[in-house]
């Protein structure tokens, strides 16, 4: 190494290929809008807090593009595509399909009402345990929580080989109640039943509930329960004047969450098979002739669907949920 040329120090003989590179760095700086070329070269603080936190919200908002946007986008676009294979031209044939189709609208019809009646009962039972859980000094509190927290981490498929385990032909309970009641175990049995997969529904949905509930009652001011309890109202109509409108954000954002979590489940109805859902309809599109246009259209409809109810919801609730 030469003398002059110590670690770390640009040697000589590089040193006009560097000066020009910075050169034409500093003018395409200088030719970016201002609020670009400020985020690049802070002059101030809060520049430099801007460029913080652009750096930190880069890699997400990479993979929103990468993994989200650039996705979205081709399966509209394949949602109109009048060649099979490639996206070529421009056609409406598939949204008229969903639309003339009346197996696929009693199947939308399906989604909707089934994702409405288990959120319903998802967030009265996520209701009354978070209540428990944070009201009373309950024994073995933490093992409850992990249980009750413990079909998050599940996906839809062992969930729906633990209803046929639980409530099949054979199963647990189903031998049990035909133990006791006399009965064949085979005519108890609900598991591939819209019972069962009501049940299966409601076991993967109030977990998640649970978790802004509890938040949601964690917040709530015990002072104004106990003094609406001093003047003589009965718990029930403490709860409903003073709990309740405390965790409503809290209540909303379940709702939100849980409903959306219905309408994208699909593991679960996949081995249940016990009603036809949308989810469904999209796989089935696309392994029967692989009407990819259709199955793309039906994909389109459920995300302009999920994201226009998260957006309205969230417009009328402080509660986070994100979109």
């Amino acid at each position: 190494m030469a003398a002059d040329e110590s670690p770390g120090r640009v040697p000589d003989r590089f040193a006009p290929v560097v000066d020009a590179a910075a050169s034409a760095a500093r003018a395409g700086v200088a030719r970016l809008p201002e609020p670009m070329e400020r985020l690049l070269v802070p002059r101030t603080e809060r520049d430099r807090e801007r460029r913080r936190i652009a750096a930190l919200c880069a890699p997400f908002l990479a993979l929103a593009v990468v993994a989200g946007l650039y996705p979205l986008t081709e399966m509209a676009r394949i949602s109109v595509s009048e060649a099979r294979y490639v996206s070529e031209g421009f056609s409406l044939a598939a949204y008229r399909e969903l639309v003339a189709n009346p197996h696929l609208r009693a199947s939308a019809l399906n989604t909707l009402w089934f994702a409405l009646a288990t959120t319903v009962v998802s967030l009265g039972v996520a209701t009354a345990t978070a209540h428990a859980l944070e009201k009373y000094d309950l024994p073995f509190r933490g093992a409850l929580l992990t249980l009750l927290s413990f079909p998050i981490s599940l996906p839809g498929i062992v969930a729906a080989f633990m209803i046929i385990v639980l409530l099949g032909n054979s199963g647990l309970i189903t031998n049990l109640i035909a133990w006791f009641s006399g009965r064949s175990a085979a005519d108890l049995a609900i598991a591939t039943s819209v019972g069962g997969l009501f049940v299966a529904y409601c076991y993967s949905m109030v977990p998640r509930a649970l978790l802004l509930l509890r938040g949601s009652y964690a917040e709530v001011n015990e002072r104004t329960e106990e003094a609406a309890r001093s003047l003589g109202a009965s718990p029930a109509r403490t709860f409903y004047h003073v709990t309740l409108p405390q965790i409503k954000p809290g209540l909303i954002g379940a709702f939100i969450l849980t409903v959306r979590t219905a309408l994208a489940i699909f593991g679960t109805v996949l081995i249940l098979q016990a009603l036809r859902v949308w989810t469904y309809e999209i796989d089935y599109g696309l392994s029967n002739g692989f009407q990819i246009q259709l199955a793309a259209a039906m994909a389109t409809v459920w995300f302009v669907f999920v994201l226009g109810f998260t957006t309205l919801g969230l417009r009328y609730t402080s509660a986070e949920v994100g979109l």
